[in-house]
């Protein structure tokens, strides 16, 4: 990674005006992946979902500690009770997904050793298929987990509000906007996009 956010700015800045000005201002890029098993980047993901770092971070922990992870596995994940994950700090609603989550590696064996291999059309449409995981959860797993270079999140509302601003938007844009300012930045929106949410930080 050394090499490579480098190579991602220099592109970023010839590239695009906006993006230029943001690198300058914010620095190099300090996007850190969290590589890990396939279960539990999906365990995480979930627990991440509409909450802030900080917090997901501590739920995960409790969630640990309590499944005597790492490492997860269906096993110790299946031990638990629904009341185990509420003391951890999980809703009924991410309980659910995690258990949807067993359910589909339970029922396909070989799930969680494909889902590193897929491109990041056949990820989306993978992970997409377990109840409680959305295109959100998808992207957020290409970029964090699985550290896929060319990620633009356009369900990411931190992502339009940054969009919004920066190009004088009246309001949040669509999709097929976000993906027309994007595509200048192609093969590097990951990078892109870590930029984007560093203009929505209190020090920006």
């Amino acid at each position: 990674m050394n090499e490579y956010y480098p190579k991602a700015q220099r592109h970023l800045a010839k590239r695009c005006p906006t993006m230029k000005s943001i690198i300058e201002r914010v620095g190099p890029c300090q996007l850190t992946p969290r590589p890990d098993e396939p279960l539990a980047l999906l365990v995480r993901c979930v627990i991440s979902q509409q909450i802030s770092t900080k917090a997901a971070d501590s739920i995960h922990g409790r969630l640990a500690a309590k499944a005597k992870a790492p490492p997860f596995t269906v096993a110790k994940l299946r031990k638990l009770a629904e009341n185990d994950y509420r003391e951890c700090g999980l809703s009924g609603g991410k309980f659910r997904a995690i258990q949807a989550i067993l359910d589909r590696i339970d029922s396909d064996r070989a799930f969680l050793k494909e889902l590193p291999t897929l491109d990041d059309d056949a990820f989306r449409a993978s992970v997409t298929s377990i109840k409680g995981l959305g295109p959100w959860s998808a992207d957020m797993l290409l970029m964090f987990g699985f550290g896929r270079p060319d990620v633009l999140p356009v369900g990411d509302l931190g992502i339009k509000l940054a969009i919004q601003d920066l190009w004088e938007m009246d309001k949040l844009p669509t999709a097929a906007e976000m993906h027309a300012i994007a595509e200048p930045w192609r093969p590097y929106r990951t990078v892109a996009s870590w930029y984007l949410w560093r203009t929505r930080d209190d020090s920006w």
